[in-house]
Formats: structure tokens, C-alpha cells, sequence
């Protein structure tokens, strides 16, 4: 009786360790390659239970979701000869998984390749600009060159290159107030030369303002003269009608209002008693 128990349990161990080396299951998330004496036969995408020789064969599973590579920090050198710390980081997937099985076997091995690759054509992509343009302007566009260049690289290995960034770009300490000195002079110069364009329109806009203003003054005054030109002679015209139409009265008109302008209180005249001007103050007898 026992020994029937003990060849069943045996039975059944054997059983298990044949249904271990038989079956596998490959994850929703991953890929797989079955190796025959460490040789790739066959690479499985297809999620679920496979079935493989037993103890001959062996299987390597891949992630196949998008991975995350984090950079250390580097120095690179801009166009403008300025020393920056890049740390970067970027996102790769596993595409071909027997591509890279042979070239990379890993992900630590894959991730050391691409630190390599990444390094190499940030700091030839980040050459091609200077400091202010790597800074302020131009990220993005050197960011896409860098992802397509990578990318290029990276399919040899079996690898999609999905983007590169950077996550922070800074200038190294023994650097900054040199740097920031200077733009800060750049700045101030800008300023400068700004406020003298201003002044410069200024000076021309007051000009023109000045001229327009002496022009309207000449042009006023001239129709100010017309006006009291035109006035005059038409006064004078009436004046002449008057006179034409009772000459003396006209005259005892004139010569009452001359009264009146010359004579007052404090007016002094010393005349003769037959000067024509006190002509309608003497009485007739």
C-alpha cells in the first residue's frame, strides 16, 4: 500500500514538473522568445498558454509597454562655446524582441546603449545653437531631431525611440554669474538703444508737430488779413455811399464822433476860436 502511494506521488511530482516545462503563459503585456539549447526558434506576441519542448527549450519574456530611460546629468557645449547641464530623460519600447535578444539581451544592456546614443546626438543637435536658443527658443525643434535621429539608431536593436526630452537645462555653478552678468549688460544696451530710437521719433514727431503749427498759424493770419482786408473795404464802401447820399450830414457825423474820442474831463486843447474843428459849436445868429 505504500508503495503504491509512493509511485503515485512520484507519478504525479513527474507530472508536474513535465507540466511546468511543456507549458507557459505569455502576458498581455509582454513578448516572448523560445530558445532550443540557447538558440531563438520562434518568437510568441500572442498573450495566453503556448506549449514548448520540454527541458530542450526555454523561454525569455519581454515588457512590450513603453519603457521610461532616465539620464544623468551631462555637460554639453552650445555653439557659443557655453558649458550646460542637461539631464534628460526618455521613452523606448521593445519592438522586435529576438532583434533584441541578440543585440542588447536586456533592458540594463539596452539602457546603457541608449544613454550612449542619446548623449551623442544631444550634444551634436545642441551644438548647432547657442545658449539663449537652447534655452528660450528652440527646444522643441531640437527635441524632435534628437527623437528622430535616436530612433534611427535604435531600430538596429530591435528598439522604437518613442520621445527625448529634457527635463532641465542649466548652467554650472562657476558659470552663472558670469553668464547672467553678461546678459544682463545685453539687456541694458538693448534698453539703451530703444529708449535713443524713442527719443529720436520723438524729436522728429515734435518737429513735424511744429511745422504744421507754424504752416496753420501763417494760414490763419493770412485769411485774418483777407478778412479785415475785405472788412475794411467794405466799410469804406459804405461809408462812401453815406457820404454820397447827405455829404453834410456825414460830415456832422464824423466830426461828433471826433468830439467825443478827443474832448473829456482832463482833455486840454488850445486852439484858436475860429479853428474849423469847433465849426457846429458856435451858434448862428
Amino acid at each position: 500500500m505504500k508503495k503504491t502511494a509512493a509511485a503515485m506521488a512520484l507519478v504525479l511530482v513527474i507530472a508536474l514538473v513535465l507540466a511546468t516545462q511543456t507549458f507557459y503563459t505569455v502576458d498581455q503585456t509582454e513578448s516572448a522568445i523560445v530558445l532550443l539549447l540557447g538558440k531563438p526558434v520562434r518568437t510568441v506576441y500572442d498573450p495566453g498558454l503556448h506549449v514548448k519542448t520540454p527541458f530542450m527549450q526555454q523561454v525569455l519574456s519581454f515588457d512590450n509597454r513603453v519603457l521610461e530611460y532616465d539620464a544623468d546629468a551631462r555637460v554639453i557645449v552650445t555653439k557659443d562655446k557655453k558649458n550646460l547641464v542637461i539631464d534628460n530623460y526618455a521613452k523606448w519600447q521593445i519592438k522586435d524582441p529576438l532583434k533584441f535578444y541578440q543585440t542588447m539581451r536586456n533592458e540594463m544592456g539596452a539602457q546603457a546603449r541608449l544613454d550612449d546614443i542619446i548623449y551623442s546626438n544631444l550634444r551634436a543637435e545642441l551644438g548647432k545653437y547657442t545658449l539663449s536658443q537652447v534655452v528660450a527658443e528652440n527646444r522643441a525643434h531640437i527635441m524632435e531631431a534628437v527623437t528622430t535621429d535616436t530612433n534611427l539608431l535604435a531600430l538596429s536593436y530591435g528598439i522604437e525611440v518613442v520621445d527625448v526630452r529634457i527635463k532641465r537645462a542649466e548652467l554650472p555653478e562657476e558659470n552663472e554669474n558670469h553668464v547672467f552678468g553678461r546678459m544682463q549688460a545685453e539687456r541694458e544696451q538693448e534698453a539703451k538703444r530703444y529708449r535713443s530710437e524713442g527719443e529720436e521719433a520723438a524729436i522728429t514727431i515734435r518737429a513735424e508737430a511744429d511745422k504744421e503749427r507754424t504752416i496753420l498759424l501763417a494760414e490763419a493770419r493770412r485769411t485774418a488779413e483777407e478778412l479785415r482786408g475785405q472788412g475794411d473795404a467794405a466799410a469804406t464802401k459804405i461809408y462812401a455811399e453815406a457820404y454820397e447820399q447827405d455829404p453834410e450830414f456825414f460830415d456832422f457825423i464824423r466830426t461828433m464822433e471826433a468830439y467825443k474820442k478827443a474832448i473829456s474831463d482832463e482833455t486840454l486843447l488850445v486852439l484858436g476860436p475860429d479853428a474849423e474843428f469847433f465849426r457846429f459849436l458856435k451858434s448862428e445868429r
